[in-house]
């Protein structure tokens, strides 16, 4: 019970991959409507409305409220609201969360007090779409609220 420390037990945790931390947040009061697609960690505590086709971990905080027709990512943790259907490698739906739509997942976890309005469908791997997309460049079309020289800006894809 009252034990030395070894050398082994004070060194270190790894630190986390680079899926499995928040590496860009959308704060709260801010609304943004458009196609997040890319690799790395994401947190929203706004509003956000479109596509999500993330390479990592994105979390829903409390204050989140996201509108998705379909939403992949690797890693889902979600404390706010999320409408439209979720693919990802692993879900985890908090006290706080709110999911309205159909989910598939390889794993779950679900906090008391989280609702989800919908179907899930388990399967021993999944397949969210991202893996096309090469590290550190944008998908196709994600520049498009973006002007070129001379242009005016638009936010409509092309």
């Amino acid at each position: 019970m009252f034990r030395r420390r070894t050398e082994e037990s004070l060194t270190p945790a790894a630190p986390p991959a680079p899926t499995e931390r928040v590496t860009s947040v959308l704060g709260q009061g801010i609304i943004w409507k458009g196609h997040m697609s890319g690799s790395g960690g994401v947190r929203i505590e706004g509003a956000f409305e479109g596509e999500i086709t993330l390479r990592g971990l994105l979390v829903v905080g409390e204050t989140g409220r996201v509108t998705c027709p379909n939403l992949r990512a690797n890693v889902v943790i979600i404390a706010g609201a999320v409408r439209g259907d979720i693919t990802c490698e692993k879900l985890e739906i908090r006290a706080t969360g709110r999911v309205w739509g159909n989910v598939v997942t390889a794993a779950f976890a679900t906090e008391e007090g989280a609702f989800l309005r919908g179907q899930i469908r388990m399967e021993e791997q999944v397949d969210i779409g991202a893996s096309a997309l090469p590290a550190g460049e944008p998908a196709e079309g994600e520049m498009d609220t973006i002007p070129a020289e001379n242009e005016d800006i638009k936010n409509e894809p092309a």
